[in-house]
């Protein structure tokens, strides 16, 4: 993990501040409806858990930018470039996570 996203990372407490306005409120709809089924029940085929992957890096993207946005506007554009890079190498490595089971 890059510096400014470390930073950006350790000055947020384990809090909902960062993430965007848009988001969470599809996470206040989601919770609203009950817990996901994805919490209880195990995903079985190589395509669900791809599936549930893509939205759990889609949602580490959204915070890890929200972070950021906390930061000095001079360390901001690294820090958006780090947080986007991580998803990259996280994605690129999703289908054969999926592919063994998690």
């Amino acid at each position: 993990m890059g510096m400014a996203l470390a930073q950006a990372q350790s000055a947020q407490t384990s809090t909902d501040s960062n993430v965007p306005a848009a988001t969470a409120r599809q996470q206040a709809a989601e919770i609203a409806r009950g817990d996901p089924a994805r919490w209880s029940r195990e995903d079985v085929t190589a395509e669900a858990r791809l599936r549930t992957l893509r939205k759990e890096m889609g949602a580490a993207l959204q915070e890890a930018k929200g972070a950021c946005r906390a930061l000095p506007a001079a360390e901001r554009g690294a820090c958006n470039k780090e947080a986007q890079a991580n998803y990259q190498k996280d994605m690129a490595g999703a289908r054969a996570q999926a592919a063994a089971g998690g």
